[in-house]
């Protein structure tokens, strides 16, 4: 069986790449090895030393290496963006009660995202930021500022706002910044000029899990539920169910970017690595594998295939 090692640094991502996994496992012959990478600066080299073929989360720093001449190749977008709730105290029906207020930011993650909602608000001069790392608060915990009152609003992974919920705050409607998000591919242009037809058929496995997860959701689910509840220590059915419902909602079966994805992604990894200022963000995109198995009506058919069956 060939093999491909796909590298991934942060839990929330083991539903989609398990999912993978089984799909590529089942149908493409490949063997998909997910290996964790959890420190930054390990998981930002595991393609330049060997540790992994592709990455699927954190590309921003990829637009810097190949402002430096790193050959990069970004291949596949299945997340339909930054879909972030915003939470808020009660009394707060409108972005306009945020004016003159505070919003705290998580440090990790993609916290330059904010600058762009805010700007596409028209909030970016109206609202302060606070950056506020995990280690003070917990894992997406920045609601508790909030509550506490230093903050007016936050942003928060719909994974983690049940006890946002809980200790009294609401969700707050707004639109959702485009950006590439999370699942999408990258790998160094060597390894997909030598491994085509390898990345054709991984892509086939990604579209298809995707596909599988979406419109065989039980099956999906129950395939990958142990895994999933040791990875993100849940022990309620009904909340691995919930979990897993938010990260399917975020997919799309034809994983396309969007122009205004990639250029708000672009300019995200600008402010965070300027050096990558003057690069042409579409060109380390290759969407020849994608597009080939949609103009062939391989995901078509995948979806009347598995619409059948439910």
């Amino acid at each position: 069986m060939r093999r491909l090692r796909l590298a991934y640094r942060d839990n929330d991502r083991v539903a989609v790449l398990a999912c993978i996994r089984e799909i590529a496992r089942r149908h493409y012959d490949l063997d998909v090895q997910v290996v964790q990478i959890t420190g930054g600066k390990e998981y930002e080299a595991a393609l330049f030393n060997g540790s992994a073929d592709v990455i699927t989360e954190h590309l921003e720093y990829l637009y810097a290496e190949a402002a430096k001449g790193e050959k990069i190749t970004m291949f596949c977008a299945p997340s339909k963006g930054g879909a972030l709730e915003l939470v808020v105290p009660g009394h707060v029906n409108g972005v306009d009660d945020l004016t003159g207020g505070t919003l705290a930011v998580r440090s990790s993650g993609q916290p330059h995202a904010v600058t762009l909602w805010l700007r596409m608000l028209g909030l970016d001069k109206e609202v302060r930021t606070l950056i506020v790392g995990d280690g003070e608060v917990g894992r997406w915990g920045q609601w508790k500022k909030v509550v506490g009152g230093e903050c007016i609003a936050t942003l928060i992974s719909p994974l983690y706002l049940p006890p946002a919920l809980s200790a009294g705050l609401k969700v707050l409607p707004v639109p959702h910044i485009p950006i590439v998000g999370h699942f999408a591919q990258a790998c160094l242009s060597r390894f997909a000029r030598e491994n085509s037809d390898l990345l054709g058929d991984y892509v086939k496995a990604i579209i298809h899990a995707l596909c599988w997860m979406t419109l065989s959701r039980d099956e999906a689910l129950e395939v990958v539920s142990k895994e999933l509840m040791e990875r993100m220590k849940i022990k309620d059915q009904k909340e691995l169910e919930r979990q897993f419902d938010s990260i399917v909602g975020g997919l799309k079966t034809r994983p396309y970017p969007t122009p205004e994805a990639v250029a708000n992604t672009f300019e995200i990894a600008t402010l965070e690595y300027p050096e990558s200022k003057g690069l042409n963000p579409l060109s380390l995109w290759d969407l020849h594998w994608v597009k080939q198995l949609d103009d062939e009506g391989f995901i078509d058919s995948l979806i009347e295939e598995l619409s059948c069956k439910r």
